[in-house]
């Protein structure tokens, strides 16, 4: 049986040109919580397929704006969530374990992977949800790599039940700064996050202004009308457990749109 097409929405991919070092630091603004603290240790059901590229050699994207995975340091450890999942692009970035579970056939028992939420799986309202609709509400699915669901599985598996628990994400560096954009408009797509992972709040500022809150455009891209060309720029980063890191001077004054730089980084 052949693998199934790639269910996921490609994008173009977003190029790492340039990283450099800030110095920073890092508070706490909130407590986690009890949701989120549960969630983090309490694992639930939930189902999960996998995809295929024609090409092994293909860079897939997806809803999340990262662009090449491969590229931004994420490989093949991705997953795309369902809509009851996704959360409207707040939770990419975080962090689950998987496990695969009720299948000795299928089952590769006793392993389990961590992956990064990278994507979106659409829901196809064609279908039922308990038919060909895997992703429609109120189904809580798992997209992987087909090299990723392996790691768990026997790829004949097709659609298994597996168990998932949110956990903090671990990334080797900072958190990096991808800025992009034009004249008075700048849009900056924030990777590599660890802790909780996915990102609520973000504010640049230049050294000629206040700290500016930057709206979410899509997935972990966000932007601000303003004019701050010709001056260092710094970055403050809210993420969902309340944690805030303040990155200065991440950027030099002479930055380009289509750099990218690499601030301070969330405890793991």
């Amino acid at each position: 049986m052949p693998p199934p097409p790639n269910p996921f929405q490609t994008l173009i991919p977003l190029l790492f040109t340039l990283v450099t070092t800030a110095t920073s630091h890092t508070s706490s603004t909130s407590s986690p919580s009890p949701s989120q603290a549960q969630g983090a240790s309490e694992w639930r059901s939930a189902r999960a397929t996998y995809y295929a590229a024609s090409d092994p050699r293909d860079t897939v994207g997806g809803a999340c704006g990262y662009g090449d995975l491969v590229k931004a340091g994420y490989g093949q450890a991705t997953v795309g969530l369902s809509e009851s999942l996704y959360e409207r692009g707040q939770i990419c970035g975080a962090c689950f374990e998987l496990r695969c579970v009720e299948d000795l056939r299928w089952c590769i028992p006793g392993t389990s992977i961590i992956v990064t939420v990278t994507n979106f799986c659409a829901p196809n309202y064609g279908f039922p949800a308990d038919g060909g609709g895997k992703c429609n509400p109120p189904n809580k699915h798992f997209v992987l790599p087909i090299e990723a669901f392996e790691k768990i599985a026997i790829w004949k598996a097709g659609n298994m039940p597996i168990q998932y628990r949110r956990i903090k994400c671990r990334k080797g560096g900072g958190i990096r700064y991808t800025i992009s954009g034009s004249e008075i408009f700048i849009s900056v797509l924030i990777t590599n996050v660890a802790g909780a992972g996915d990102i609520t709040g973000v504010k640049i500022k230049g050294s000629k202004t206040g700290w500016l809150a930057m709206g979410r455009n899509w997935g972990q891209n966000w932007h601000i009308n303003a004019d701050l060309k010709n001056q260092p720029l710094s970055f403050e980063v809210t993420s969902s457990d309340g944690l805030t890191v303040a990155s200065y001077s991440v950027a030099p004054k002479n930055w380009e749109f289509g750099q990218t730089f690499e601030g301070k980084q969330f405890e793991s």
